[in-house]
């Protein structure tokens, strides 16, 4: 199960909105917002995606998703 509450803290501190944070991850908001939500698991284009626009680390990466 991904670390919900330590993504919403990185896409915070990229001061976009979700919106835009699915948006450029390629990801429906609405998929962005069930996945966050518990309702399905993230794919790993998803992760990917997030990861590039986030600017995560492989740490913050593997904390959020792989924990």
């Amino acid at each position: 199960m991904a670390d919900i509450e330590y993504l919403r803290k990185k896409m915070e501190e990229s001061g976009m909105t979700v919106t835009a944070i699915a948006k450029k991850a390629g990801i429906l908001r609405e998929t962005l917002y069930n996945r966050m939500n518990g309702k399905g698991d993230f794919t790993a284009s998803e992760i990917v995606s997030l990861t590039e626009v986030l600017q995560l680390t492989r740490a913050d990466r593997d904390k959020i998703f792989l924990s």
